[in-house]
């Protein structure tokens, strides 16, 4: 495949797993702890990451299944050998350039050798010394005569050998000989030896573990019955957002929950396995002082016919617990109560489950994320969940702060005894 061919393949395939979450870049590089741009670069083909790593952290982010993975994984593979700069082979620099030996031209006639004179050795070429005649049983083997050393210099010198200071002379008798061989063998030894120390490889990768079997999805901009709710915000905002826009209303104005966050977590396997719900853990992760801000109610209380079961979660306490509590629908002439949710609980993906967390601080401004214990065909794990951007939920006290409720008829907020106490 060429170069280019697979560094779009493999930008494609991230593309198309940014695509399939929905989340924004922003959000997907806080799960992947890479920044946003960095995240584009991938799915634009500009970067390919050093690492798969973090390539196959966004697939089970997204969902990807096992083969989809390793299609990833080969993609990226194909893409990083695309993007690295070609290595050159050690010692292809050293190898000698062939010298041509000397040929009689037309017309030459080489005289004939003397009577009982060896003929002379081929240009470029060493004599070839005759073995030594073995000696007679108890006499002494005869001394083999030292050949003289060769010029150091003149048209017959090695390019290689002249290349290399400090070569002893009688190594540079050949052109082909050992010395050049083994210079080629210490550029080897030398490259591996580089790279080996100041080029340290990559860590054998360990095998991901597989993703787990259920998939969920969280609302944490809710209301009570749809209508009650207090922020803590630093300055007066605007009138108050219908329901539906609670969440972009906040974020504009950077505010904060006040007393209270409700979060609906719906929950669903994979598959037709069920998956076991063991446990529902509440993680505090910072916790400070209230905000000193102002106290705002989207209005002042509003009631319903329908109480949903719930989790209560008390942030106040070194360490919170989600309390199961049952539900209570009025609608109906007697009423009937709404059995809580009692672990374990198991879901599929014909059975899903929606769990409502009604979480309340008075005394912290407290950060949080909710943990669910699962297991499934012989494996178990914990899922951590956040709000819709992978971040955690956050919860303030209210109790004290200036409150005020909105006045649809003046349009503006104002304060008094019936706008209510905030948390």
């Amino acid at each position: 495949m060429p170069k280019d061919a697979a560094v779009e393949e493999f930008a494609r395939l991230v593309r198309a797993l940014k695509a399939r979450d929905g989340r924004s870049y922003e959000a997907l590089g806080r799960r992947l702890s890479v920044s946003a741009s960095t995240l584009h670069r991938y799915c634009s083909g500009a970067t390919v990451p050093e690492e798969f790593a973090v390539v196959d952290r966004l697939a089970l982010l997204c969902g990807a299944d096992e083969e989809e993975r390793r299609a990833l994984e080969a993609a990226w593979t194909r893409a990083a050998d695309a993007r690295r700069p070609p290595t050159p082979e050690p010692g292809a620099e050293t190898a000698p350039e062939p010298v041509a030996e000397a040929t009689p031209g037309p017309g030459t006639v080489s005289a004939p050798p003397e009577p009982g004179a060896e003929p002379a050795p081929a240009p470029g070429r060493e004599p070839v010394q005759e073995p030594a005649p073995a000696p007679e049983p108890g006499q002494e083997p005869a001394p083999v005569p030292a050949s003289a050393p060769e010029a150091t210099s003149g048209p017959e010198l090695d390019p290689v050998h002249a290349r290399v200071p400090g070569l002893p002379p009688e190594r540079r008798g050949r052109r082909w000989g050992w010395p050049g061989v083994v210079v080629g063998a210490l550029a080897v030894v030398a490259t591996v030896t580089l790279g080996a120390v100041l080029l340290p490889g990559k860590a054998p990768r360990q095998p991901a573990a597989p993703p787990a079997p259920l998939t969920w999805t969280v609302a944490s901009d809710l209301w009570e019955n749809g209508c009650g709710h207090t922020y803590l915000v630093r300055r007066t905002p605007p009138p108050p957002p219908e329901a539906a826009d609670a969440r972009s209303w906040a974020a504009a104005q950077g505010a904060v929950d006040g007393g209270k966050t409700l979060v609906r977590v719906s929950v669903q396997g994979k598959s037709a396995a069920a998956v076991v719900l063991q446990a529902l853990h509440v993680r505090v992760v910072e916790r400070g002082a209230p905000l000193p801000w102002t106290a705002y109610r989207m209005d002042d209380g509003c009631g319903g016919a329908v109480t949903p079961r719930r989790f209560e979660v008390d942030l106040d306490r070194p360490r919170p617990v989600a309390r199961s509590l049952d539900g209570y629908d009025a609608s109906g002439q007697e009423g009937r109560t709404l059995p809580a949710v009692s672990f374990p609980y198991a879901v599929s993906a014909t059975e899903p489950e929606e769990l409502l967390v009604s979480a309340g601080a008075a005394g912290c401004d407290c950060r949080w994320y909710l943990e669910l214990e699962w297991s499934s065909e012989g494996r178990r794990g914990t899922v951590r969940i956040g709000d819709e951007d992978g971040a955690p939920f956050r919860t303030s006290g209210a109790k004290g702060r200036p409150v005020y409720g909105f006045d649809s008829v003046e349009r503006a907020w104002i304060t008094g005894e019936n706008s209510g106490q905030g948390g």
